[in-house]
């Protein structure tokens, strides 16, 4: 009752008292909010003006309305390369997930040299993305020499294309940024099972618990909340992959590898061709926005932090 009554005078007080009580929080908080509007916001509402435009680099702009949102309803590529970041998501976000668990289980499980092991993991999420993406294309390259063909003809299997296959050249990518960010990912999850608490785990050993099952039915969903942050965050970065096919594959072969993101840059970069990009960027935008939103109500409820 205090606590309202002190909060009813705090508010009754002038704005001008007010301001000087919170003068040094203003001080940090205006620059903060205007590079915010400045590179966030106006940015946002100024890309979705685009779509409506021809916006010319040099040379007059036009007004056109929708035809920029109706050819990319018949653009067979754009389709192809939103197909193509829907499949690399569902070769990306489990495996991730499940890697990123299983090297958090092992780190914390009391290994020797668990510090060690947590560094090996995170080394490649804190390698530049062109050292590591040049070492993928030497360990599949689609030759005898590369390292991967020959481990596998040890096996009799002939030598495979890899990047250069329609039908694997995305699945590559998809292990290269597993293995870039399952490190990150180990990282959340060992968090997550430190906050568990011991008792609950000393209680069913007490009880006669297999392993397996104290997983199943202590750790597992009591990760929940991690599982919600990491399934979203992967989602993210599913759908924003480039530098991989930027660097590997250039989107081919066949298009086989052209994300929307991808698409997006060589409509916007290559093409100058900002109005559609723009387009394609709201596009990807408002599918981002579907997809969290149903992981939000279906992953993330019950939880008791959200």
């Amino acid at each position: 009752m205090k606590k309202n009554k002190n909060n009813k005078t705090r508010n009754k007080l002038p704005f001008k008292e007010r301001f000087r009580k919170n003068a040094i929080v203003y001080l940090f908080l205006i620059p903060i909010l205007i590079h915010f509007a400045i590179f966030q916001v106006f940015p946002f509402l100024f890309s979705f003006v685009l779509t409506f435009m021809d916006w010319r680099i040099i040379g007059n702009h036009e007004w056109v309305g929708l035809k920029h949102w109706i050819y990319f309803f018949q653009d067979k590529l754009a389709w192809k390369a939103l197909w193509n970041t829907f499949m690399f998501s569902v070769y990306y976000i489990v495996p991730t997930m499940a890697i990123g668990l299983i090297l958090a289980l092992i780190i914390n499980s009391g290994v020797r040299f668990a510090g060690f092991f947590k560094g090996i993991f995170f080394l490649p999420v804190v390698t530049s993305f062109v050292i590591v993406a040049g070492l993928w294309g030497w360990l599949f390259g689609g030759t005898e020499s590369g390292l991967i063909n020959w481990l596998i003809g040890l096996f009799g299997v002939e030598p495979q294309l890899f990047l250069a296959d329609s039908s694997q050249a995305l699945i590559v990518l998809a292990g290269l940024s597993i293995f870039k960010v399952a490190g990150s990912t180990m990282i959340y999850y060992f968090a997550g099972l430190q906050s568990i608490p011991k008792d609950l785990y000393e209680a069913a050993k007490i009880d006669g618990a297999s392993k397996m099952k104290i997983f199943w039915k202590i750790t597992f969903p009591l990760l929940k909340p991690i599982h919600f942050y990491v399934a979203i965050v992967t989602t993210i970065g599913s759908f924003q992959i480039f530098d991989s096919a930027y660097l590997l594959t250039g989107g081919g072969p066949n298009y086989s590898t052209t994300t929307i993101v991808f698409y997006l840059y060589q409509q916007g970069f290559t093409n100058l061709n900002l109005s559609y990009a723009a387009v394609l960027s709201y596009a990807l935008f408002f599918i981002i926005l579907i997809v969290s939103l149903i992981q939000r109500k279906y992953i993330g409820k019950d939880t008791a932090i959200y």
